[in-house]
């Protein structure tokens, strides 16, 4: 065996392997060893007594000169004082409770050592709590002096790790198993590598775990950021190449068929950008290989029009659409749209229906059952071509006649196994489009969605506004939020309407988490955050007179859609919701949203949920409220969401201010759990080239028979549940 792949109760004994495979997943003597430091700790540079730093990290060289243990709290407690000086000065140490055994035998008065750890104060002198320390022993001659250098110098690894499992424990640990790194597999080719000048795998390892200095840790991360990179983009071309392997059944629309005849009832002209993205799918889908794209585009970019139009060129061929939506509030909206946008089109079978019309379902989990049996009979049949709905489109009962295409809205809400059931169902593998209005970067993109080409819609359609966004800071002055709801008033006296969205549902409605007011939350006077209560503050006080309801995700499916039905005919004047509205919600007379406590969103949802106005011709009005005092990085955040309507710039924002894992996304649990060097936003760089390279590679030699240790890697790094999530595509 391999000596990477021995478990770790061979080496660590069962206890200590048995916690680290329980609490960190680490089972085997590589997954040890690639378990790297998150940072790292200095000791410091050695500082005099004379002139020690408050609350800074130090070393010091001294003798003790006093020791002495004190009891407190009527003698239940016991502290250890030890005096220690260099000549300059003096510094007191305190160790506490079962802590003191080991210093009080080891720091007698006499001993030399050297100490590090945070000064701090107390009763205005300068002390040391519980600091590390190391003995000198021999005297001051020059070995006593380069082991003082070394210690100080060195670099101490912090690991990831648990309660049940100290960081220094692990250190000890990875000591045991590092001489294995010796054997580490390179998966690098050697022409890779050594064009780059990066360190062989066996000494990156090393310098990871045991750095002498800041250049080893740096020589290492270089080196295993394109372990990473490459490994995975490798994977991801070999998931591309195996799809223009696949076949499927090429999907042309017809001429004079059904997209022609929806195109020539369309008041207004495409735009360029639609037009091009629409020729990128229309090519993809005439080819016998299964298309996979991403789409994604700015909030109102007209992402649904370019899919609608992608879902009739498959009805045209032959085939049937599918569209998968992430809520019922969304799969009904989208249903509502399309049926409304496709009009007689969309009566196929009907009375009045055109020649060319198909039947357009909508099946969620809430339907009744007749209406659900009628929908499953309709794609049984091949009566209805598109399809709308949650995820009750996945179950087992749903059977299409012929699934040509299935459509993905807003991809980062489902799981990669959801995407695939639905696209088992067809007869060949369907095409796929998968849409987002959430700008990705392009190094999130080529990695999240490495498997998948990508269009981009960056322009508005014609007659779209702007949208003007201002922040309102509520506990600085009070009357901004007065002046707010006056806004609301004089966009309803102009015959439009508006959203006021919560973070909250309300305190009898809202899970057990939610935080009960307390007597100090009333007394502050801050506005209720909660959907309920701010719709019952909004009725009886600011927006007395005005019709208001309220929408959120606890509410009955059927009043849920007479809600937003009554919303869209213009019968509500103001919608206070939860982020239900958040994406697909297509209002085009709203033109106001004051978004309650803004601060408790991320930046890429303040801008889904801005989104939701400007959708017509009058201009469009975001006014984010928050309780936040203005030098926090809160209202900064707030500050930049309302100074761009730039999504990709926001994106960046936003995935600079979060963690590695939340960029990748829940979805892609295997990828996010490869990636422990590679920072995603940052090196974008090394991402780009290791899939020119791996593109390379793959297009020479798919099954990597050339490259054994690099396929050893592949498997190693992509277990059999990241195969499964790649393979799915």
């Amino acid at each position: 065996m391999p000596a990477l792949e021995e478990p770790l109760k061979k080496t660590l004994g069962p206890a200590t392997a048995k916690v680290m495979a329980e609490h960190l997943d680490l089972h085997t003597v590589g997954d040890l060893l690639h378990h790297y430091p998150r940072r790292y700790a200095e000791r410091g540079e050695l500082t005099t007594l004379f002139d020690l730093p408050l609350d800074e990290h130090v070393t010091v060289v001294a003798q003790v000169a006093t020791a002495r243990v004190l009891k407190f709290n009527g003698g239940r407690g016991q502290r250890l004082e030890v005096t220690i000086t260099d000549g300059s000065g003096q510094l007191q140490l305190v160790f506490f409770g079962r802590g003191i055994h080991k210093p009080h035998k080891d720091l007698l008065p006499g001993t030399r050592a050297m100490f590090a750890g945070k000064v701090s104060a107390f009763n205005r002198k300068l002390q040391l709590a519980h600091p590390a320390y190391q003995l000198l022993r021999g005297g001051s001659g020059p070995e006593a002096e380069d082991a003082v250098e070394s210690w100080a110098g060195a670099l101490i690894p912090i690991y990831p790790a648990t309660a049940k499992l100290e960081s220094w424990k692990i250190a000890k640990a990875v000591d045991a198993v590092l001489p294995s790194a010796q054997d580490a597999v390179d998966p690098l080719p050697p022409s890779l590598r050594q064009g780059r000048g990066l360190v062989a795998l066996p000494e990156a390892l090393l310098k990871i775990h045991r750095p002498h200095a800041k250049a080893d840790v740096a020589a290492a991360k270089d080196r295993l950021k394109w372990d990473e990179a490459f490994v995975l983009q490798v994977a991801l071309a070999r998931r591309r190449f195996a799809e223009t392997q696949l076949p499927a059944a090429p999907r042309r629309p017809t001429a004079d068929g059904l997209l022609d005849a929806f195109d020539a009832k369309l008041p207004f002209t495409l735009t360029d950008g639609q037009q091009r993205v629409s020729k990128e799918i229309f090519d993809d889908l005439a080819t016998e290989h299964p298309m996979h794209r991403l789409l994604q585009g700015e909030v109102g970019s007209g992402k649904t029009m370019v899919a609608l139009r992608a879902m009739l060129a498959v009805v045209d061929a032959g085939g049937q659409a599918a569209m998968l939506a992430p809520t019922e509030v969304l799969a009904q909206q989208h249903h509502r749209s399309v049926t409304e946008m496709m009009g007689e089109l969309a009566e196929g079978g009907m009375l009045g229906g055109s020649e060319h019309a198909t039947k357009v379902v909508l099946l969620t989990g809430s339907m009744g059952a007749a209406a659900r049996r009628q929908a499953l009979l309709d794609l049984a049949t091949a009566e209805a071509g598109i399809v709308i709905g949650t995820h009750a489109l996945i179950e087992d009962k749903v059977q299409f006649h012929d699934l040509g295409l299935v459509v993905v809205d807003e991809q980062h809400r489902f799981g990669v196994e959801q995407r695939d059931a639905l696209r088992s169902k067809g007869k060949q593998p369907p095409h796929l489009l998968v849409m987002t209005a959430t700008p990705i970067p392009r190094t999130v993109a080529m990695t999240v969605f490495g498997d998948l080409e990508t269009s981009v819609l960056d322009q508005l359609p014609a007659g779209r506004s702007p949208i003007a966004s201002h922040v309102v800071p509520a506990a600085d002055k009070p009357h901004f939020l007065a002046r707010a709801w006056e806004r609301v008033r004089e966009e309803v006296e102009n015959g439009h309407q508006a959203y006021v969205v919560c973070p909250r549902i309300g305190d009898d409605l809202d899970d057990k988490s939610a935080k009960k007011k307390s007597a100090e939350d009333e007394a502050e006077k801050r506005p209720p955050l909660a959907v309920v209560e701010v719709a019952e503050q909004l009725t009886a006080g600011p927006l007395k007179g005005l019709r208001v309801e309220v929408l959120h995700g606890r509410m009955a499916p059927e009043d849920k859609d007479a809600v937003m039905r009554a919303f869209a005919a213009g019968e509500v004047d103001v919608l206070v919701a939860t982020t239900v509205i958040e994406v697909g919600v297509n209002v085009p007379n709203a033109t106001a949203m004051v978004i309650m406590d803004a601060d408790r969103f991320g930046v890429s949802q303040l801008h889904q949920l801005r989104g939701r106005v400007g959708r017509g011709s009058a201009p469009g009005l975001c006014l984010l409220v928050s309780e936040m005092p203005e030098a926090s990085p809160a209202r900064a955040r707030l500050g930049a969401v309302a100074a761009t309507l730039d999504g990709f710039e926001l994106s960046r924002i936003d995935l600079e201010q979060r963690r590695e894992g939340d960029v990748l996304g829940q979805a892609q649990s295997g990828v996010r759990s490869s990636l422990r060097v590679l920072a995603v936003i940052d090196d974008e760089e090394i991402i780009a080239e290791a899939r020119e390279e791996a593109v390379r590679i793959v297009s020479a030699d798919p099954e990597l028979t050339r490259l054994p240790a690099l396929r050893t890697a592949l498997d190693a790094l992509l277990d059999k549940d990241r195969e499964e999530y790649l393979d799915k595509g």
